[in-house]
């Protein structure tokens, strides 16, 4: 049975370092995907395989694994990285304080010549290679353990760069002869300073990718450790969420979070859910409402019943979804962690060949020229921002995107959406509230009814309490509205059998000798009932007003029409201009009549509209405007929108509608609002434009350092690069790409 299993990882430095654990993955008997993400470090593998057979795979590739379960979380993982980021500041501070130094009395001329002082040069030595033990041993570790594995990585190049460093200079310290006295120069300083200078950049950027991972870490702090449970007796104690189980009763007081997904109980209350939803203002919730994890209880203290603990919450499952959709990659992504599989051995060919070239037709000291260059573009090659370019975008996006109430489930809907040409709109549940209200009850044929009726019924309460009889099992919007009308006014009828349904027509029904026909104009033809002109002329009048009109035939005859009204939701307006301001299309389709759905686009400010579709017929229609060249994304939430929303190229579901609509779209909106499908746009676009600025980042940074740590610019002015600027300017690049990307959580939506 397949399984999803997420990884944290240790020892992943760069994407060359991704490239390698996906690898060994991937070579896992049983493995069906994987995905590994440099910027929270970590691997989410899907696949009938046993986790110790992951993590030995990781371990292997040489870097560890911690599964993530209940015993070892976020909360642990982020205490290490915690740790882990304490130590990378002292070996920093070490390295600084013995380069520092080093590089000052060098550029100021204070350190006596090699050969005046070879036993303070071998001094200097050994307290640089103490440090280098110390501060930048984990890069040495790293380096030989990629080797073991045929593989280089960013630890590769630090090692390559340093290590020879610090020989060529022990080398001139005890063996100068060799070299002529012109080329006789010691890199002890370069070492030094390009290991702290690289910590210190592993320090900005952790600290960085702490506040890309915002996201998770604010849902995570929204359940509570502990709920107050309320025992068989009366009374109540403390226990902590792990203990519960389904049908607990707990006690929720004011001000305090809702710990678990369950129903009032007892009591009434206003509850504020945005942190869920996005939707700012609190709901009233009484008793056999849904109350859900995270959420908190603002008014009164209420009894709530436990239904789902752990991993089955709305909030458990919210994290998943966002965690899963930050380890996701879009083909961008992909494309660049292909380049960086090959990006080391690259950058040590070119390395080689720039020393090569040096020695051979540089100038005197030519070896001298040749090591500085090598170790310059060894150190300056920095495949760690073209690894972290995609996945720190894609964290803070999501998190993002989080914060707003839309939950992206499928990796590569961030990038579909933010190039959709056209947007298609369910409209009952969608652009309208989803909560249909009868509004007009007309009976017809007054003086040649086909049933007689006692003189004290009321002819408008005894058809409605039937009809609403026969729409008591279905589960249709319309239908929900003539139940409630009827319930309302207290009138209610057993149902005795089960009508014929017409999928998007009505229904036919035979009723103790009386047979009932309810549904549209076209079921009425189809069912031989004549409906004349006037009455199609009252029909359009109430389809002008918003209105759907549900046709009543009864033994043969045309004998009602009910007119139901869907509000349209108050922000529908505001968030369809929004997407048109985007360059978006907008079509709204439904099944309900051309003339209602005509007056309901012109309230909304939707110009296309597509009416009388059966549901079997809406993805036939989105594939229709995919054979046009069109991206559509669909917009639904009912059962029937489930094939449209997969036939999309992204499918965006209303949270508040069903679980099949919801399983079938890429994006989830939980607030239900369409404002969350122009803020969903927004954000994608924002996001792949974040990834492209730091991919050109990247490939300009390393095609424009290497050949100048190469020398390029020497025969024009002279001018090489120190390797210590080389590791500056690398260290920097990482930070950039981070902070780049953390710009999108200052981005504006309104």
């Amino acid at each position: 049975m397949s399984q999803k299993t997420r990884l944290a990882l240790r020892g992943m430095r760069c994407a060359a370092c991704v490239g390698s654990v996906e690898d060994a993955l991937k070579k896992v008997s049983g493995v069906q995907s994987v995905s590994v993400n440099l910027g929270d470090r970590s691997a989410s593998v899907e696949g009938d395989v046993p986790v110790d057979a992951l993590v030995m795979a990781v371990d292997e590739a040489g870097f560890k694994a911690t599964p993530m379960s209940a015993e070892y979380g976020e909360a642990e993982r982020q205490a290490e990285e915690a740790q882990h980021l304490q130590a990378i500041k002292r070996r920093t501070w070490v390295a600084l304080l013995v380069g520092v130094p080093q590089m000052l009395f060098m550029m100021t001329g204070h350190l006596p010549m090699l050969d005046e002082a070879r036993l303070l040069w071998a001094l200097i030595g050994l307290v640089t290679l103490a440090m280098m033990i110390y501060s930048g041993g984990h890069f040495f570790v790293g380096a030989w353990t990629a080797l073991k594995h045929r593989h280089a990585t960013m630890d590769t190049l630090i090692a390559l760069g340093t290590g020879s460093a610090w020989l060529y200079s022990t080398l001139m310290v005890i063996w100068p002869e060799i070299v002529p006295a012109e080329g006789r120069h010691v890199y002890y300083e370069a070492a030094a300073f390009i290991i702290g200078l690289v910590n210190l950049g592993q320090v900005l950027e952790t600290r960085a990718r702490g506040q890309a991972s915002q996201a998770i870490r604010a849902l995570m702090q929204l359940q509570p450790d502990t709920a107050t449970l309320i025992l068989s007796n009366g009374d109540e104690k403390p226990m902590r969420l792990a203990s519960l189980q389904a049908s607990d009763l707990l006690r929720v007081k004011p001000g305090e979070r809702i710990p678990v997904d369950g129903v009032l109980a007892e009591g009434e209350t206003q509850v504020d859910e945005s942190m869920l939803t996005g939707e700012p203002l609190p709901l009233l919730k009484a008793k056999g409402d849904v109350l859900s994890a995270g959420t908190v209880n603002l008014s009164g203290s209420i009894k709530m019943r436990v239904r789902k603990v752990g991993e089955e919450t709305t909030l458990a499952r919210i994290i998943e979804q966002v965690r899963q959709a930050q380890a996701q990659k879009p083909a961008i992504g992909r494309l660049a962690d292909d380049i960086s599989r090959v990006f080391v051995p690259v950058v040590i060919v070119i390395a080689l060949l720039t020393a090569f070239i040096w020695w051979l037709v540089g100038p005197d000291p030519s070896s001298a020229y040749a090591f500085t260059t090598a170790m310059a573009v060894l150190v300056i090659a920095c495949p760690c921002a073209l690894g972290l370019a995609t996945p720190m975008s894609i964290m803070v996006g999501v998190g993002r995107a989080a914060g707003r109430g839309i939950l992206i489930r499928k990796g590569d809907a961030l990038q579909e959406s933010s190039r959709l040409d056209v947007m298609v709109l369910d409209k009952t549940g969608t652009v309208t509230e989803g909560k249909p209200r009868l509004v007009h009850l007309e009976c017809l044929a007054e003086d040649a009814w086909p049933v007689s009726l006692d003189y004290d019924v009321d002819k408008n309460d005894w058809l409605l309490a039937h009809v609403a009889a026969l729409e008591r099992a279905s589960e249709h919007p319309l239908a929900n509205a003539l139940v409630q009308a009827s319930e309302e006014k207290g009138l209610t009828l057993a149902q005795t059998g089960i009508p014929e349904v017409f999928a998007g027509r009505g229904l036919v029904y035979d009723d103790q000798n009386l047979t009932w026909v309810v549904g549209n104009l076209r079921l009425m033809d189809e069912q031989g009932i004549h409906v004349t002109s006037a009455t199609k002329e009252r029909i359009d009048l109430l389809s002008d007003q918003g209105s759907t009109v549900v046709m009543v035939g009864l033994q043969g005859q045309l004998v009602a029409l009910l007119g139901i009204a869907d509000p349209i939701k108050n922000d529908s307006s505001e968030a369809i201009a929004r997407l048109k301001k985007a360059g978006v299309r907008v079509i709204m389709m439904t099944g309900d009549s051309e003339r209602t759905a005509l007056a309901v686009a012109a309230q909304t400010g939707i110009d296309e509209v597509i009416a009388s579709v059966m549901p079997a017929q809406k993805s036939d229609k989105v594939r229709e405007l995919q054979a046009q060249g069109l991206r559509v994304g669909m917009v639904g939430d009912g059962i029937n929108d489930a094939p449209a929303l997969a036939q999309a190229n992204v499918g965006f579901a209303i949270g508040t509608g069903t679980d099949v609509a919801i399983e079938s779209a890429d994006i989830t909106l939980m607030r239900g609002s369409l404002q969350g499908v122009a803020d969903a746009m927004i954000i994608s676009r924002a996001t792949l434009r974040n990834i492209h600025q730091n991919l050109f980042g990247a490939f300009i940074y390393n095609s424009l350092g290497i050949p100048l740590a190469a020398g390029i610019l020497f025969p024009l002015s002279g001018w090489l690069m120190n390797p210590a600027y080389a590791a500056a300017a690398m260290a920097l690049s990482s930070v950039t790409v981070v902070s780049n990307a953390n710009r999108l959580r200052l981005m504006k939506l309104d």
